[in-house]
């Protein structure tokens, strides 16, 4: 790729790589708040769930509005806000001043991630410069949530607040050399005539009902109630916005392309494998701080190897892609996963750091195989005016999923534990408990991804190996990618 196509994707990551280490600076530096603000449990939980809420709520929204709406223009309307609110939780002197400021970042996440995945699927023509790009976004994503995790433990030696300042400090070199090297564009002509403003409405508010149904999951039986409750309605408004759809002349999400097999296949992957990841990262977290007393700096020194995707998406993955074909790299990380999470469920009271370190490798390494080749996926084969919104439906999954992984494991844990006697032997059995959640779920999802096998070496289904890739036209203003 020619200099300033690998400067553009370096933006794009820098943005994507921003948003992880902002998500795991702030998991760290949770309990330092709680205790300087004085938070109830219950408020300190919240400030972690507002953010999940904001992104999953919105994220299908993002991706349809950076269609309409012009990438460009919502990729640095976002990051703006998205710099603007993490500064203002800086200032936050209640807990609800943070609550709000994290749903509102949330929010702007789901805009911009979307958008920027849209803008390489747009701007590197489909085949394997366009992958590469793909595998080093991904790759960057859990890379800034591994290092994020090093970063808040040392910030927050300084104090807390700097974990939402420094996240403004790189933003903003990333928005000062987005607003020279993003590709201009025009807006978007809408087929159909106005927005569709009742799909957006009835999407925003199912996703939202959804999201807070899975975060209250960690609560178990407590309130079921409610949850049960809260689940229903999100599924009745999703009934609703598919009726809107099918009704309107210019839906916010065409019905017609939830029919591609590889994509949707591809967006179910990455909920159960992102949602296994976060679960089991969660709970080795758990495991290292509250069973074995480590620190919160030598816990994220101790999953910092976790982030060894970071390396290998860009390096390894693209040449194992080329070589056996999109399908069956996605099910080799499945594969590793499994591997892994089973090693780790006897975990014991005295296991040393030199027996943890293989299975923390190959999940990491599992994510690389898997996540960024899912990512192509899911993007593969859909037209240019709807890149945004297919974008947008795998945030969608990777959050949905990330909530459902930490909800399980939590709700999991929380009720093993409650029917013991609260010695260490007992907690380590419900610690063995929530561990089998993760592994379920990549167990489902190697059984989903398997489907995409049938069609040989493809990189979806039956298509050409991505070696020899069919020719394709740059789309008009794309960056040169050759």
């Amino acid at each position: 790729m020619t200099r300033r196509a690998w400067a553009l994707l370096l933006v794009l990551c820098g943005t994507i790589f921003l948003e992880g280490i902002d998500v795991a600076m702030l998991s760290v530096a949770v309990p330092s708040i709680r205790s300087d603000l004085e938070l109830p449990t219950g408020t300190a939980a919240w400030v972690m769930s507002a953010y999940v809420l904001g992104y999953a709520g919105f994220t299908l929204l993002g991706g349809r509005a950076a269609d309409l709406l012009g990438r460009r223009r919502m990729f640095l309307t976002w990051l703006a806000v998205f710099l603007g609110f993490s500064m203002l939780g800086g200032f936050a002197t209640e807990g609800w001043m943070l609550i709000v400021a994290r749903f509102v970042t949330g929010v702007a996440a789901a805009f911009m991630t979307p958008a920027a995945m849209s803008i390489i699927t747009t701007s590197y023509e489909e085949g394997p410069k366009r992958n590469k790009a793909l595998l080093v976004f991904a790759g960057t994503a859990a890379g800034g949530f591994s290092l994020g995790l090093v970063i808040g433990g040392l910030l927050t030696q300084l104090g807390w607040r700097w974990v939402f300042f420094a996240p403004v400090l790189l933003g903003g070199l990333i928005l000062i050399a987005a607003l020279r090297l993003l590709p201009a564009e025009t807006r978007p002509a809408r087929r159909g005539g106005a927005f569709d403003l009742a799909g957006a409405a009835t999407a925003a508010g199912a996703m939202l009902l959804l999201a807070y149904g899975i975060v209250r999951l960690e609560h178990g039986f407590d309130g079921w109630q409610l949850t049960a409750a809260v689940v229903a309605a999100g599924l009745l408004l999703v009934a609703v916005f598919v009726t809107v759809e099918r009704r309107s002349a210019a839906p916010l999400v065409r019905l017609g392309i939830l029919r591609k097999a590889s994509m949707v296949r591809a967006d179910l992957g990455a909920l159960l494998f992102v949602g296994s990841f976060f679960g089991f990262q969660f709970m080795v977290t758990l495991y290292l701080q509250e069973l074995r007393g480590w620190s919160s700096l030598e816990t994220a020194l101790a999953l910092v190897v976790m982030g060894v995707d970071a390396v290998l998406a860009p390096t390894l993955t693209p040449r194992l892609v080329n070589r056996f074909g999109n399908a069956r790299v996605i099910f080799g990380g499945f594969v590793l996963a499994i591997v892994s999470y089973v090693l780790f469920l006897p975990v014991g009271l005295d296991w040393s750091y030199a027996v943890m370190l293989p299975m923390l490798f190959l999940t990491g390494a599992a994510f690389a195989l898997a996540y960024g080749p899912l990512t192509i996926a899911a993007t593969d084969g859909i037209e240019e005016e709807e890149q945004g919104v297919a974008g947008g439906l795998l945030a969608t999954a990777t959050q949905f999923g990330s909530a459902v992984g930490i909800s399980a494991v939590t709700a999991v844990y929380g009720l093993v534990a409650a029917g013991g006697d609260g010695s260490p032997e007992s907690t380590l059995s419900a610690f063995r408990a929530a561990l089998t959640v993760p592994a379920v779920m990549v167990v489902a999802g190697a059984v989903i991804t398997a489907f995409g096998l049938r069609g040989g070496r493809g990189g979806s289904g039956g298509r050409a190996p991505l070696e020899t890739p069919r020719p394709t036209t740059a789309q008009p203003g794309a960056v040169p990618a050759g």
